[in-house]
C-alpha cells in the first residue's frame, strides 16, 4: 500500500514554505530574508487562502519533520505487508482473510501476524493524509513564486498522470501484462492528489471572496447605523473604503467556515463507504463467506465495474484493485484540513505536539463509540471466533474490539488509523529536532518514498521467485492471488531476517536517490519520485 505521492515534504521542510529544498542553508535562509514581509502585525493575515503567515527561519522545525519520520515510519510497516505476501510468512488479514466488506472471520491470524497486520493498517490513510497535508504546503510555496492557477492545475494533472504511470509500470512488471490496471494504492493516490489539488484551489479562489463579501456587510451595518445625516458624505467615504479592506473578523470567519466545509466533505465521504455496501456492512446469518457475494456478471453493482471501480475493490479478468479511489477522499480532505490548520499561524512545538496528541485521543474516543454504539462499522455480525458468546461481538476480547474493515475503509478504521498517526505525529514531534534529523533510516525512506516503493516491490517480489523454492515450504492454504497451494517461508526466523536484509539493500539506494533527486530542478520529473 503506499505512498508517494507526500514528495511535497519537499516544500515543507523549509518552514518558509518557498525555499527549493536543494539550495544550501545559507542560500534558504538569504531568499527567505529577502522574502520576508514588512507587516507589523503578521497575524494580521494569518488564515488559510487569504495571506500567508510571516516567513520562519528556512530550517527545519519538528513539526517539518514529524511528518517525513511518519512517512518514513510506515514504509517500513508497508515493506513487512509485502514482504509477508512475496515469502508466504502469513494470511493477509488480521483473520486469515483480507478485512473486506461483509467478511467473515471466524479464525485469528497468529500473534505476530495479527500485530504486523494492525501497524500495517496505519500505512494507506497515512499516506493520504499526508498527501492532503502536502498540497497545502505546495500551494501556498507555489503561490509565492507566482504560480498560476492554470500552472498549478497542470502540475497537479501530470504528477497524478506520472503515479498512474509509475503503477502500469509496476503492474506489467508484477502482473505479467495479465491486467490493465493492477491497483495496488497508486491509483488511488493519483486520483485523490488530483481531486486535494482542485479543492485546494477552489478553496483559494472562495476564501478571499467570502470574507470580502462578510466585511462589505460589516461596512453596510455600520453605515445603517449611522444617525447624523450631515456627515453622511463622510461616513459614505469611509463605508466604501471599509468594503474595499478585509477586517480580521471576516478573514477568520471565512477560514472557519471553510473548514467547517471540509470536515463535512470529509465525513460525507467516508459514510458513502456505509451507504454504498451492498449489505450496509452486514454479515447475513449463517452465511459461511461473505454476505456481499458478486453479481454473475461479476460486478457489485448493476452499473458495471467502472463505476465500481471507484467506490469497490474489483477483481475482473482485466483490473484487479483494491483501493478505489473514492473510498480513500477522506483522508486526503482530513490531510487539506490539517494542512491549513497548521500554516495558518506560527505553532509552538508543545502546542502543535499537544494539539495532535488530543486529535488523536478525539478520533480513538469516536472509535470506541463504533465499537459500543454499532454504527460506522463494515463487520457487523461477522465476527464468529469460539470467543463469542452473544452480546456485542467488538467485545469479546481484546483483538475483536480492534477488528476493523479496510476493503472499503469503514468509520471506524478511519478513527482508528488517524488516531494513531495523529498520536505518532505528536510523539516524532515532541523528538528533541538534532536528535529527529539524525535518523537515517525514516528520513532517508520517508524523503524518497515513491522511489522506495517501487524498488521495495520489485526487491522482495522479484527475490522471492529464487528464495522461496530454495528455502520455502507447503504452507496448508490456497494463495488467494495465485488459486494455487500457498509456498514459502512462513512466519519463520529466515522470512524476518530476509526482511531486514531487503531493509539493509534500499537503504543506500535510497540515500543515493535523495542526493539524485536534491541536484534536479523544483520541475523536473524526477522530483515526484
Amino acid at each position: 500500500m503506499a505512498a508517494e505521492a507526500q514528495e511535497e515534504s519537499d516544500d515543507r521542510l523549509q518552514e518558509t514554505d518557498v525555499v527549493p529544498p536543494e539550495q544550501s542553508d545559507a542560500e534558504a535562509n538569504r531568499i527567505a530574508a529577502n522574502n520576508a514581509p514588512t507587516t507589523s502585525n503578521p497575524q494580521a493575515n494569518s488564515y488559510g487562502s487569504i495571506a500567508g503567515s510571516s516567513i520562519k527561519p528556512a530550517i527545519p522545525s519538528p513539526r517539518a519533520l514529524a511528518p517525513d519520520l511518519l512517512r518514513g515510519l510506515l514504509m517500513v510497516f508497508q515493506s513487512i505487508d509485502h514482504s509477508a505476501m512475496a515469502f508466504g510468512a502469513w494470511q493477509h488479514g488480521t483473520g486469515l482473510l483480507s478485512e473486506d466488506d461483509g467478511q467473515v472471520v471466524d479464525t485469528w491470524n497468529s500473534p505476530s501476524a495479527w500485530t504486523a497486520r494492525m501497524l500495517t493498517h496505519l500505512c494507506a490513510p497515512g499516506f493520504m493524509f499526508l498527501l492532503g497535508m502536502g498540497v497545502v504546503y505546495f500551494g501556498r510555496s507555489r503561490a509565492k513564486l507566482g504560480w498560476t492557477v492554470r500552472s498549478m492545475v497542470s502540475h497537479f494533472a501530470v504528477r497524478a498522470l506520472v503515479l498512474f504511470l509509475v503503477n502500469e509500470f509496476i503492474g506489467l512488471g508484477l502482473g505479467a501484462g495479465q491486467v490493465l490496471v493492477l491497483n495496488i494504492v497508486l491509483v488511488a493516490l493519483a486520483v485523490n492528489y488530483f481531486l486535494a489539488g482542485l479543492l485546494w484551489l477552489l478553496i483559494n479562489y472562495t476564501e478571499p471572496r467570502l470574507a470580502r463579501a462578510l466585511s462589505r456587510l460589516t461596512a453596510l451595518q455600520v453605515d445603517d447605523d449611522a444617525e447624523r445625516p450631515l456627515l453622511n458624505g463622510v461616513a459614505n467615504a469611509q463605508t466604501a473604503q471599509q468594503q474595499q479592506k478585509i477586517t480580521p473578523r471576516a478573514t477568520s470567519l471565512s477560514w472557519h467556515v471553510h473548514n467547517t466545509i471540509l470536515l463535512a466533505l470529509a465525513a460525507v465521504t467516508i459514510w458513502w463507504n456505509i451507504l454504498l455496501s451492498p449489505d450496509s456492512g452486514h454479515c447475513l446469518i449463517g452465511s459461511a463467506h461473505t454476505s456481499s457475494p458478486l453479481r454473475p456478471d461479476g460486478n457489485v453493482t448493476s452499473l458495471g465495474i467502472w463505476f465500481d471501480f471507484w467506490f469497490f475493490p474489483v477483481r475482473s479478468a482485466f483490473v484487479i484493485s483494491g483501493f478505489p479511489p473514492l473510498a480513500w477522499t477522506s483522508f486526503a480532505i482530513l490531510g487539506l484540513l490539517y494542512g491549513r490548520i497548521v500554516t495558518a499561524r506560527p505553532w509552538s512545538r508543545s502546542a502543535l505536539n499537544a494539539s495532535n496528541a488530543a486529535v488523536g485521543v478525539g478520533y480513538f474516543a469516536i472509535f470506541a463509540a463504533t465499537r459500543l454504539l454499532h454504527f460506522g462499522n463494515l463487520s457487523e455480525g461477522c465476527l464468529r471466533m469460539p470467543e463469542q458468546h452473544g452480546g456485542n461481538q467488538y467485545l469479546a476480547s481484546f483483538r475483536a474490539f480492534f477488528y476493523i474493515t479496510k476493503y472499503p475503509p469503514s468509520v471506524a478504521y478511519l478513527c482508528l488509523t488517524m488516531a494513531l498517526n495523529h498520536l505518532l505525529l505528536a510523539l516524532f514531534g515532541a523528538l528533541p529536532p538534532s536528535f529527529a534529523a539524525k535518523i537515517p533510516t525514516l528520513m532517508t525512506f520517508g524523503t524518497s518514498a515513491l522511489f522506495f516503493y517501487v524498488a521495495h516491490l520489485f526487491l522482495f517480489m522479484g527475490s522471492a521467485v529464487v528464495i522461496n523454492p530454495a528455502f520455502g515450504h507447503p504452507l496448508g492454504y490456497e494463495d488467494p492471488i495465485r488459486h494455487k497451494p500457498a509456498y514459502g517461508l512462513g512466519n519463520t526466523w529466515r522470512y524476518w531476517l530476509t526482511w531486514v536484509v531487503g531493509l539493509a539493500i534500499l537503504l543506500p539506494l535510497c540515500w543515493w536517490y535523495g542526493r539524485f533527486k536534491a541536484g534536479k530542478g523544483p520541475n523536473s520529473i524526477w522530483r515526484f519520485f
